[in-house]
């Protein structure tokens, strides 16, 4: 959904005669492709800067890869989650819930291996992988293009291209251009929340349910979406906020729904989720793991990067709740790090869990955008070089999954 298909054309609306053509008087009709390109013209600075930044995290990796004679499109295709959404994709989900740890595909959303399902079907001879990896790639710059939307809607065009650059320079945004589901679960949580801003609660409760089709934290947007909506009615009564509030939890329920029904138990899916030793515990078992990186061990590199990852999303969604953001990107961002932070699952995978969380950049690219142009290009620059270290160090020397 590009930037401007939420927003009224502000324009005049041409006065041509009726039998004159748009060739004729010079003017084309100014419709969902005039809004579209419109909005590509003031995107594409952060498109481009997008692009740059995470070509330069792939070229690192694929480098360094060759380098240790890995296989790059098994890694990027492949590898680790990228494996059980294809088995998914070609398989199906599982009928019972069993007994094996880390066993069971029905903890994995349904909306992404659909997509490469049909990927899949519609070109048969691309490689394993290779469906999922396009829809990735694409999503990424969908979700780059909403982040700048929200930036720029917020604080200007400026701090909209840093905000889209800062996302792509985060330590493992090297995920975002692999098999995972982060990048189209990033892009339909932005779009939704610009949608918020922007009043159009259709829009926003749509792609709310489409992001609780993709991942268990689509529950934070759709409950930013539906809270931002039901206080909307407190001012005055609409039918649409009623609606976007209603729609957008669906999506997340009706999985969760679903998956209660084939394992024929009401808590069907949090025993999944059991089984993955995935619960709720406030908490304690991220602060205890915390204090055995600062007090009882050598951590690994990728451990001691998450750890610095989930501390400084705290302190920047402090400043963002200082800085008084909107409430939908605080009541989105909140909950994500409520439920990344709270968990008592794996400790690892936790900075690629935050990585949907772009509102948390917003202090900082408000900063950067006003500083000066060189200081922010050096920044940025530092920033883009360090993910791509951090990218290579996560699927090459890092010895578990991103």
């Amino acid at each position: 959904m590009p930037y401007g298909f939420f927003e009224p054309s502000t324009a005049a609306p041409s006065r041509v005669p009726a039998s004159r053509s748009p060739q004729e008087t010079g003017h084309a009709p100014r419709g969902t492709a005039w809004r579209a390109a419109r909005a590509l013209r003031r995107a594409w600075p952060a498109l481009a800067g997008y692009a740059a930044v995470r070509g330069l995290g792939l070229l690192v990796f694929t480098v360094w890869a060759h380098r240790e004679h890995r296989g790059v499109r098994h890694l990027l295709m492949e590898s680790w989650d990228c494996d059980w959404y294809l088995r998914i994709a070609s398989d199906g989900y599982a009928h019972e819930l069993g007994t094996r740890i880390d066993g069971n595909n029905l903890a994995f959303f349904p909306l992404y291996p659909l997509l490469v399902r049909a990927g899949d079907a519609l070109l048969p001879w691309l490689p394993r992988g290779a469906a999922g990896l396009s829809v990735s790639l694409a999503a990424s710059l969908l979700a780059a293009w909403g982040i700048f939307a929200v930036g720029d809607r917020l604080y200007g065009r400026t701090a909209g291209v840093v905000l889209a650059v800062l996302w792509g320079s985060l330590p493992v945004a090297l995920v975002q251009w692999m098999g995972y589901t982060e990048s189209l679960f990033t892009a339909l949580c932005a779009w939704s929340l610009y949608a918020v801003l922007s009043g159009r609660w259709l829009w926003a409760g749509s792609l709310a349910a489409l992001a609780g089709l993709t991942r268990p934290t689509g529950v934070a947007v759709a409950a930013a979406v539906s809270l931002t909506a039901l206080l909307a009615l407190r001012r005055s009564f609409a039918a649409r906020p009623l609606l976007g509030a209603v729609v957008a939890p669906l999506g997340w329920l009706s999985y969760v729904a679903w998956v209660g029904l084939r394992l024929g138990r009401w808590d069907g899916y949090f025993a999944v989720q059991k089984l993955w030793r995935n619960e709720w515990d406030g908490g304690v078992a991220t602060l205890r793991r915390m204090r055995d990186v600062f007090l009882t061990e050598r951590p690994a590199l990728f451990v001691a990067m998450v750890t610095a990852v989930l501390l400084g999303s705290v302190v920047l969604f402090v400043l963002s709740a200082g800085d008084r953001q909107p409430l939908p990107l605080l009541v989105f961002s909140g909950l994500l790090l409520a439920i990344v932070l709270g968990s008592s699952g794996v400790y690892f995978p936790r900075a690629r869990f935050l990585l949907p969380g772009f509102p948390l950049l917003l202090p900082v690219a408000v900063a950067l955008a006003r500083a000066r142009t060189h200081v922010l290009v050096t920044l940025l620059g530092a920033a883009a070089l360090v993910s791509a270290a951090f990218g290579g160090h996560m699927l090459l020397g890092w010895h578990g999954p991103p």
